[in-house]
């Protein structure tokens, strides 16, 4: 049997910690902290000095508490080195970030998703518009005060034929549940909950329980024991298989006789 490994990472080569104008963080050997006016210039550097020729992705991070609340990361590919390596630069919402599509034409693409989801601008991009969101939409979602419902939303409507868009409307209001006793059921009410006033008791509603003097000396079934203290109060023994017998016989006999006596017919040619 064949054991499969996975492929082995060469180390970082040490010439990266030399690298003009970039600032290794702490603790990572891989990544780097540059500032937006070097940012051309260091991955120039990382792609005709140290062979990291392939642009794999650029990323974008949200942090609201800094001032500087965007980190853009380029993430690079070394093929001959089987290294890659991280570049971060970091910007707010109105100053934009020096673009790389002079290096590497795919970088279009990938800034525009982060101008998509982020409002990160580029300068230098010819073409950032929205990528993955709908015309007119409103808002970055990747943001972290972007409501999870979003602003607009959109139904087709048949009324009009054609797909609308409409504030964001809610159905219903939100829930809050008791999980301590969950059996007893919850004390808000719902829209709609008014329908269910005239179920019968004991249904999961609001309907209180039915009060009054419970009824005395009542037995159940289940309340009565089954005894046995000899065979015949079992109903089995000789007289019952007897019986059994003649009932299981009776039937028989009548249908024999029904069978004799009816008249046979001929098939007409």
């Amino acid at each position: 049997m064949v054991a499969l490994h996975a492929p082995r990472y060469a180390d970082a080569p040490p010439s990266l910690g030399k690298l003009a104008k970039a600032k290794p963080r702490a603790g990572i050997e891989t990544a780097f902290d540059v500032a937006r006016e070097d940012l051309v210039g260091v991955l120039t550097a990382l792609r005709d000095d140290h062979e990291y020729q392939q642009l794999m992705e650029i990323a974008g991070v949200d942090h609201p508490d800094r001032a500087e609340r965007f980190e853009v990361v380029y993430c690079l590919l070394s093929l001959t080195r089987n290294h890659r390596v991280r570049v971060h630069v970091s910007t707010d919402d109105a100053t934009p970030v020096p673009s790389v599509t002079g290096l590497w034409p795919v970088a279009g693409w990938l800034e525009r998703e982060v101008f998509d989801m982020y409002g990160v601008a580029f300068s230098g991009n010819d073409d950032l518009r929205r990528i993955l969101t709908d015309y007119g939409f409103e808002g970055y979602p990747q943001r972290k005060d972007f409501p999870l419902t979003g602003h607009i939303e959109l139904r087709y409507s048949e009324a009009e034929k054609r797909v609308v868009y409409e504030p964001v409307a809610l159905p219903q209001d939100f829930r809050t549940f008791d999980f301590l006793m969950p059996w007893e059921g919850p004390e808000y009410h719902l829209p709609g909950d008014e329908k269910a006033k005239g179920e019968a008791p004991g249904a999961p509603t609001s309907a209180a329980a039915p009060s009054g003097p419970a009824p005395q000396n009542v037995k159940t079934p289940a309340e009565t024991p089954k005894t046995t203290e000899k065979p015949s109060d079992t109903g089995a023994g000789a007289p019952a298989d007897k019986e059994a017998t003649r009932q299981a016989r009776k039937p028989r006999a009548k249908k024999a006789e029904s069978e004799v006596t009816k008249p046979s017919r001929s098939k007409k040619p």
